[in-house]
């Protein structure tokens, strides 16, 4: 047998879970021991993203004691270098392009974990190569590329997971029990809060530059958006408050808030949406907008069309430490959501509140909640919960497309991931202004034709739908 005959059989077992694919690699289990993963029945991964949250999801992987870490990829050696000393074996690359050409033999899975901006294009390139792949939330910067990438997940036919791990929870599972036995009915009003953002957001790109790191390749890091001097305040997490990098409090935390309900009482994509922002004043009466950046603070507010017999859903989002009005049910004293936040589900019988990654469900007022702590199970547990989305993965994938179960797969983060930055897509069209020259200001309700991703009424706002991208990066769908 060849090398490219032993490659094709090894991932087909992969891919298929298959014993007799993959027979000429595998050792008996009884020879090595009981407890022994032999390395061939291990998922192999290509890492996007070695430092910061790409190394913490790398340990996860691993951890899950079914995975081997192949091969690594970092723009920052700063950034990649604990990541590089905990996996001496893997090969080392600045430019996932080359780690993709070079690897695409050797693995079988891709992790991207890297700034909003760059998700999309390495992600699709590993499922066009027929890898599975884990993508950190939010799933991608715009909401086409979220479409594209929900599509090709189900084309190429690879396990997808997002990294929103509070969706492995006991919480969320929990929560679905109480709203499948009926104990809030059906739900009609959402309510989501942040503390988010914790960085600066909302004054605009800075106007000076500074000396890039010799550790750093800048060109690769800026990846597919427009180009900018390199400056402190993008790197290694400030990012987040502009624009063409981030995608704002939302971006970071509405993937892991919004999560609960949007499983919970099961919503699609959104009809409408309008919102408020504050802005930044540089000096009495003059606010100083910054459309390249983030807001500071913002409330938003949207519509979920429902099946038949069932209410509309109208969900509310609220960051820069906002919190919608307490529930009367509530004591004075007990504590509304967590540190970073929080959703309420309102039903017609009832309501129901956790924190962020569905932390802490209860049923309001708190004292119904431990009565029906031991009402029937109807949502199958993740083992480990929360820690457990990594290895929910990795089995998945070595299982094969269709044969496992991952609880943030495409089909489910794509329509979050865009309701999320269909959000977004309202904060950045504040103060846009139409062809006569009005301006847009606040409270204009945009509608929504999801499955054509367009703005009905106000066209203006359909250039955030979809992004322009350098040379060398296009999104290839």
């Amino acid at each position: 047998m060849d090398n490219n005959s032993q490659d094709q059989s090894r991932r087909n077992f992969i891919k298929t879970g298959s014993l007799a694919a993959a027979g000429f690699f595998i050792v008996p289990r009884h020879v090595l021991g009981r407890g022994f993963v032999a390395p061939s029945d291990k998922l192999n991964i290509g890492a996007i993203g070695a430092g910061g949250k790409g190394q913490s999801d790398i340990a996860a992987f691993f951890k899950s004691g079914n995975a081997n870490i192949v091969a690594l990829c970092d723009v920052d050696d700063r950034q990649a270098a604990k990541t590089r000393t905990a996996f001496p074996k893997a090969t080392y690359y600045k430019d996932y392009r080359e780690m993709l050409d070079k690897e695409k033999k050797n693995i079988d899975a891709v992790s991207v974990s890297i700034p909003d901006h760059g998700h999309a294009v390495p992600a699709l390139m590993a499922m066009q190569m027929g890898k599975h792949v884990y993508v950190q939330k939010p799933m991608t910067h715009d909401i086409y590329e979220a479409r594209v990438l929900t599509e090709a997940a189900r084309r190429y036919k690879v396990v997808t997971q997002m990294g929103n791990q509070g969706s492995s929870g006991d919480g969320v599972r929990q929560m679905q029990d109480w709203y499948n036995a009926g104990l809030i009915g059906d739900a009609h009003t959402i309510r989501c809060w942040t503390n988010r953002p914790v960085w600066p957001q909302g004054n605009g790109y800075p106007t000076t530059k500074d000396e890039i790191p010799k550790e750093l390749d800048w060109e690769l890091w800026l990846g597919p958006t427009k180009f900018h001097e390199y400056h402190t305040a993008f790197v290694p997490f400030n990012w987040r408050g502009y624009w063409d990098f981030g995608t704002g409090a939302l971006g970071d935390m509405g993937c892991h808030i919004i999560d609960p309900p949007f499983k919970v009482v099961g919503l699609g994509y959104p009809s409408e949406v309008e919102c408020s922002v504050a802005d930044i004043y540089e000096k009495m009466w003059t606010p100083a907008y910054h459309p390249e950046s983030c807001p500071p603070a913002s409330s938003i507010k949207m519509k979920f069309p429902m099946k038949k017999g069932k209410p509309d859903v109208k969900l509310t989002w609220m960051d820069g430490n906002i919190r919608p009005e307490r529930p009367e049910e509530l004591g004075a004293d007990e504590p509304m959501g967590n540190s970073d936040g929080g959703a309420i589900i309102e039903g017609t019988k009832g309501k129901m509140m956790c924190g962020c990654y569905g932390a802490n469900p209860t049923l309001l007022p708190t004292s119904k909640t431990k009565d029906y702590m031991t009402v029937k199970q109807t949502v199958e547990r993740v083992p480990g919960g929360q820690e457990g989305h990594y290895a929910q993965w990795v089995n998945a994938a070595i299982a094969g497309y269709g044969k496992g179960k991952t609880s943030s797969n495409f089909d489910y983060a794509g329509p979050l991931t865009e309701t999320v930055l269909f959000a977004n897509l309202a904060l950045r069209s504040w103060n846009l202004k139409d062809p006569t020259g009005k301006t847009f200001i606040g409270r204009k309700k945009l509608l929504w034709d999801a499955e054509n991703m367009k703005v009905t009424n106000f066209d203006e706002a359909n250039q955030f739908v979809k992004r322009e991208y350098r040379e060398g990066y296009a999104l290839k769908a």
